[in-house]
């Protein structure tokens, strides 16, 4: 065996790991912030702030009197307030029994309820935050497409370009385009012919002409989604899918068309790559899509994202509309998020569908290498994952801390120290039971 072969591999292993840690430290950085600062500003005082467990590599004291370090095992962190015990928040009571009445109130056990309910809940509140901001920025950048669609940067494609940049199009083979926001674009492109070729009337430097340009959705990968038939297969961004089993295809939606009508079975793909041909072969795979009535059909899919044959020139989108965006795709994250467990637990879809820690660090280091803004998008999406997964109401978690808090309103005293190690040690079985159960899913899962 050839020692180099193993580079590649090696070199996207690091890749992946690197990937995976950036983003996981980004996100529990953000959310023991959450519990720092909140905890800090009510009073509660903040003793170490940890990124990662185990034995410490660096550590800093602040002229508050915090210690901030860095630890070796980058899985996780935490906040540990005064007077608790460990990470998980248990109480010290030897430390507790020395304290005045003052000092007590510098802890988590003896703060008010108000302020602990807020300590908790700062954790998954600054997920939710940073995702929302993370959106917005991304759909900053972005803009919305120009009104009417105009021609920005033109993709390479195996097909003769006729388009400009800056070419408004009037018409594609005699049908207007929808305007933004308004009719059916779906429709619009069902209704054009699938050949290479089409007419494209345009408006250039002030005058309307008609020139030649390919299909405008082309069978073109934009995206490879990660852990997909594609990203097995070795199908790369920019690549343009040819033909399928040796016929011709020129629209995107005729290789959806097959690979739904497969029923599974192998696929051959010519793809044109930088001027060459080649031969890639791939078999769809079984998948649980969600559907607008919040259900879900299973259909078999390879894993491309399409796009047009252009990139539409946008126009800029201000800082509250693409905050009101933002804050709506946290929301559509979320119930997506619920809707996903909800069917997995009741058996319409597959639990496969629930990924743990190995499925989650190949998803980084795909979408890290299919550029910097699908990896930050990434980042978006797992934060507010990580923020409703802590709002769970499961002891040991923010959401279990909830719980007990909701407890103490309503009966006026907490739940007794017995009880609490019970909880704990209940919820500690069920999160370590769940990490096991998606780990498995990693491994078998096909």
């Amino acid at each position: 065996m050839d020692p180099t072969s193993l580079i590649p591999q090696f070199g996207g292993l690091i890749w992946t790991l690197l990937a995976f840690v950036v983003a996981l430290s980004v996100i529990v950085a953000i959310h023991e912030y959450g519990h720092y600062i909140v905890g800090k500003k009510t009073g509660i005082y903040p003793e170490v702030f940890s990124l990662g467990f185990g034995p410490v590599l660096f550590s800093r004291r602040d002229g508050y009197g915090t210690l901030w370090q860095v630890a070796a095992l980058p899985l996780g962190g935490y906040v540990r307030f005064r007077g608790d015990s460990n990470a998980s928040g248990g109480k010290d009571e030897a430390a507790l029994s020395t304290m005045t009445e003052a000092e007590r109130r510098t802890t988590m056990n003896g703060a008010p309820l108000w302020a602990r309910s807020l300590t908790v809940a700062a954790g998954p509140l600054f997920n939710f935050i940073l995702s929302a901001l993370i959106f917005a920025g991304i759909f900053m950048a972005r803009g919305e497409v120009a009104d009417p669609l105009t021609v920005g940067d033109l993709r390479p494609l195996p097909a003769v370009q006729a388009l400009q940049e800056g070419d408004k199009i009037l018409e594609i083979a005699g049908l207007a385009p929808p305007a933004r926001g308004a009719g059916d674009y779906e429709a619009f492109l069902a209704a054009l012919p699938k050949q290479a070729q089409l007419d494209y009337t345009v408006r250039r430097d002030g005058e309307s002409i008609v020139v030649e340009g390919p299909y405008v959705y082309p069978p073109l990968a934009t995206q490879i989604v990660p852990r997909s038939a594609a990203a097995d297969a070795g199908l790369r961004q920019g690549d343009v899918i040819q033909a399928v089993n040796g016929t011709p295809i020129f629209a995107f939606s005729q290789i959806q068309d097959v690979v739904e009508n497969s029923d599974g079975a192998p696929l051959v793909l010519d793809v044109w790559r930088d001027g060459e041909t080649l031969e890639l072969t791939m078999t769809p795979r079984r998948t649980d899509e969600p559907q607008p009535d919040n259900s879900f059909r299973s259909v078999y899919r390879i894993g491309v994202v399409g796009g047009m044959a252009f990139e539409p020139a946008t126009e800029s989108v201000g800082p509250v509309a693409a905050l009101g965006q933002g804050v709506a795709q946290v929301g559509a994250v979320i119930e997506g998020s619920l809707s996903g467990l909800w069917h997995m637990v009741t058996g319409a879809i597959s639990t496969c569908n629930l990924s743990g820690p190995i499925g989650i660090a190949e998803v980084s280091g795909d979408m890290a290498s299919q550029g910097t803004q699908s990896f930050i998008w990434f980042i978006a999406v797992l934060s507010t994952a990580v923020g409703l997964l802590n709002l769970f109401p499961v002891p040991v978690l923010d959401g279990g801390h909830l719980v007990f808090h909701a407890y103490e309103a309503v009966t006026g005293r907490p739940p007794s120290d017995r009880a609490l190690q019970v909880l704990m040690s209940i919820g500690l079985t069920l999160v370590l039971g769940m990490m096991l159960f998606a780990l498995t899913n990693d491994i078998f899962c096909p």
